[in-house]
């Protein structure tokens, strides 16, 4: 891990100023943490707001930036501007994310940073994600994949630094939470959030909740699958004051991305 670790020292020594969007999950964290260490002041996160992440990951990523003293804008992501997002249909990750770092590139480029990067690593190219390519598309430059960095050595790395993070879990945007074909709405994704919320506040740290109209499917481990059967009238009581009146667990337990099942790819 040593010598992709200098890889990417090397690789931002050379860019001398970068902006990074910044999500505040553990790549980007790691390599905004990375970068203020070897670039100092010549460094500017970009965080885009949206209803698509939990307002938690929002405070997250402010605090974190300011523990750091690392300089810090916040964008409004539109994505209800974009038909193919609310449409939702299988390209939808690749027109959000064009959209979102084709801002992200204008605030650079105003700030006079030339240089955008993106926390993608190489672990990203292994499941259906079609905003990979609008970051190509776009010149973004995701120096944890240029450095070979898998997600299991980030998490190590992320340790070794000191930064809390390097345990936590996986965060995709809620929208993954909604079926292919199915109008996204702001409603929709804040019953989601909400509802994953519940899960959050009983402990749990990995999970997802799919939303399919009036009914709620629980993703957890299978190793949790029990304590939420333990707890389940809690459970079904407060997703029920959220506006869902079926509530069931996932026999398969979680898995990122069981919404791609469906397609063909």
């Amino acid at each position: 891990m040593s010598d992709k670790y200098n890889k990417l020292v090397k690789f931002l020594k050379d860019k001398e100023k970068v902006c990074i969007g910044f999500s505040g999950g553990v790549d980007s964290t790691f390599l905004l943490s990375v970068a203020k260490k070897v670039l100092g002041d010549n460094v500017l996160a970009v965080t885009a707001l949206s209803s698509m992440n939990p307002e938690r990951e929002k405070n997250e990523s402010v605090n974190f930036c300011k523990s750091i003293e690392a300089k810090h804008i916040l964008i409004e992501a539109d994505e209800y501007s974009i038909p193919e997002f609310v449409l939702n249909n299988k390209e939808r990750c690749y027109f959000c994310k064009k959209s979102i770092f084709t801002k992200i590139k204008e605030i650079a480029k105003s700030e006079g940073y030339d240089v955008v990067l993106d926390g993608s690593n190489v672990d990203d190219d292994s499941d259906y994600r079609p905003g990979m390519r609008a970051i190509k598309e776009l010149g973004i430059i995701s120096p944890l994949k240029e450095a070979n960095l898998t997600k299991s050595e980030i998490r190590e790395l992320c340790k070794e630094m000191g930064l809390k993070v390097w345990n936590k879990p996986s965060m995709a945007c809620l929208a993954s939470r909604i079926p292919y074909g199915s109008i996204i709405t702001k409603e929709k994704l804040k019953k989601v959030e909400l509802a994953e919320e519940v899960l959050f506040s009983k402990g749990f740290k990995q999970f997802r909740v799919r939303y399919y109209d009036n009914l709620a499917k629980i993703e957890v481990p299978n190793d949790e699958i029990h304590k939420i059967i333990t707890i389940s009238k809690e459970i079904i009581e407060e997703f029920k004051k959220i506006g869902f009146t079926y509530i069931t667990i996932d026999l398969e337990g979680f898995r990122s991305g069981s919404m791609n099942e469906v397609l063909n790819i």
